[in-house]
């Protein structure tokens, strides 16, 4: 089997157990550290970088952080947040499911067309990028929309 190959079926099953998690957090109240650690985690990634044959030139960087930040307002318009029983929870949508299927096809379909023009080790970093600036700007929005909810839940007045 080729590393492409290989590769896409990882990201499929990453796929199927982000939706599995999201369909589970939505369960329980979300709170600060939900939100934060993912990128956090996800950030010992970059050492991957350390390696020659994923380092990336300039021009992937730029491109990899603009089609990241780009996705990442598909997932912004789908994360709100509710009140119920006095705590915090994400709003389930039903758009956020399709969103990530959608995210995950057209990932693979570029991944097949991009890895006959690009090495598959600076295509693994280049995706690696792109869902990091993915995440990042959604994690980042979605604590702040959790901030304004949980002030106004708790009478705090902000400046």
């Amino acid at each position: 089997m080729n590393y492409v190959l290989i590769s896409s079926i990882g990201a499929v099953l990453m796929g199927f157990f982000a939706l599995f998690v999201r369909m589970k957090a939505a369960k329980k109240p979300a709170n600060v550290k939900k939100i934060i650690m993912p990128p956090i985690f996800m950030s010992t990634g970059a050492l991957m970088y350390i390696v020659p044959e994923f380092r990336l030139t300039p021009m992937e960087i730029l491109e990899a952080v603009i089609v990241g930040m780009v996705f990442s307002i598909l997932l912004i318009k789908t994360s709100k947040f509710e009140v119920r029983d006095n705590d915090i929870y994400l709003k389930r949508s039903k758009a956020f499911i399709f969103i990530l299927i959608g995210l995950l096809v057209l990932r693979l379909v570029l991944k097949t067309i991009l890895a006959s023009t690009i090495d598959i080790g600076q295509l693994g970093g280049m995706f690696f990028l792109l869902a990091f600036s993915m995440i990042v700007p959604w994690r980042v929005a979605m604590y702040r929309s959790y901030m304004k909810l949980y002030n106004e839940l708790h009478g705090i007045k902000m400046i």
